[in-house]
């Protein structure tokens, strides 16, 4: 039987979660690559973890990115941050609202080492991307050899119940043509706006990204409402690589006849997953020919992490399994349970997989008021911060 392990925060609370049998081969990240151990060192040593330090005490997202052979850039939402050290709850903390940025690195001394760099501004925390905007990051992606990090442009909702207290506005994506230096706020970063390239009703594109020559891939959360037409999935889309500098015109859209279109036509549009995720992984599997996606189900507040497979990225996708038999957080006979906690986003990062073993995580938020200083979330820093699962065969 496989076995399951949980890194990071809750190595001393989780117990008897129960890993399902999973019946496929696990070898690529984003970029395919054969099957290896990225790693000349235990893979338990090179595991993601995210502890406080630097400022950082938690966020969602959770996106990450090999940069080079030593490098990954992870990206987060919304972030807790104090200038306070070792802080053991978050009362009184700051919450930033935009994007941050960590890089880790793994070596025979440190192991897996991640540093934030948050970016200040008049002395104050201040999202690394967007001035006077809210930005959300999405899934980022690599094309000759430029880095682009998509961005949800956020517009506040403040009439609204928190935590959805927002809508998409748009679409930017961060063009990165120098990620060289070590910290990445001192890369050069110019903007391209997509928001009118799209067509109406996607509400987030960059749910996943693959690069998959000569296009670039994504599953957007799509959602359509007029007259008897009720949409809701997420779809799939394209751009030719060469096109990602002037979009407007050049996205093309999946077709239920497995046709590709750029007129998005609602009624004729292919759900490629129905669940509707608005974060989910796609990961080439090279020694199984096929293709893994890996996401959180809303239902039951994101009790089920699920996976998909498919010989193509049109599909056809396999019937949604589970990779573990419950989360823990929204789970009611777990310690972690909380009657306000749901979960979402996950997502697989190949990188850190050797051989057949699965790295995903998922981040768990609760739909108490943020700003009521007693709330679980505020006085349990376990809440709130991405959570590894390593799934080995």
């Amino acid at each position: 039987m496989s076995s399951f392990t949980v890194h990071g925060r809750f190595n001393k609370h989780t117990t008897g979660v129960i890993l399902l049998l999973i019946c496929i081969l696990l070898t690529s990240c984003q970029a395919i690559r054969p099957s290896s151990c990225p790693f000349q060192y235990p893979q338990a040593r090179c595991l993601p973890s995210f502890p406080d330090r630097d400022g950082w005490y938690g966020a969602d997202g959770a996106y990450s990115i090999k940069l080079d052979e030593q490098r990954t850039l992870w990206l987060f939402g919304d972030t807790f941050v104090s200038e306070e050290p070792k802080r053991k709850d978050r009362i009184g903390m700051d919450v930033l609202l935009g994007t941050t940025m960590a890089i880790s690195t793994c070596s025979e001394n440190t192991g897996f080492n991640i540093q934030y760099y948050l970016k200040k501004k008049n002395g104050k925390f201040v999202s690394s991307f967007g001035n006077n905007e809210f930005l959300w990051p999405q899934d980022p992606f690599i094309a000759k050899d430029t880095l682009y990090i998509p961005l949800l442009i956020i517009i506040a909702l403040p009439e609204n119940p928190s935590p959805f207290n927002f809508k998409v506005g748009g679409h930017k994506i961060a063009r990165i043509r120098d990620f060289q230096n070590d910290n990445p706020n001192l890369w050069p970063v110019d903007y391209l706006d997509w928001t009118n390239a799209l067509a109406q009703g996607i509400e987030a594109l960059a749910t996943t990204s693959v690069v998959y020559d000569p296009y670039v891939y994504f599953y957007p959360l799509y959602r359509y409402n007029a007259g008897n037409i009720h949409i809701w999935g997420n779809i799939l889309a394209r751009i030719p690589i060469n096109r990602l500098e002037d979009p407007a015109g050049h996205f093309e859209y999946l077709m239920k006849e497995n046709i590709w279109k750029k007129n998005l036509q609602p009624e004729e549009a292919k759900i490629v997953f129905s669940a509707g995720v608005s974060e989910l992984s796609v990961r080439y599997h090279p020694e199984n020919q096929e293709w893994m996606a890996v996401y959180l189900s809303p239902e039951n507040k994101g009790r089920q992490l699920l996976y998909s497979t498919s010989p193509k990225l049109e599909g056809p996708w396999s019937t949604p399994a589970p990779l573990i038999e419950s989360v823990a957080e929204v789970d009611p006979a777990s310690p972690l349970y909380d009657q306000h906690t749901f979960c979402y986003a996950g997502k697989e990062h190949r990188q850190f997989a050797c051989g057949r073993d699965i790295v995903v995580t998922y981040v768990c938020n609760s739909v108490e008021d943020i700003d009521k200083q007693e709330s679980f979330i505020r006085k349990n820093p376990f809440l709130y911060r991405p959570s590894v699962v390593t799934i080995r065969r």
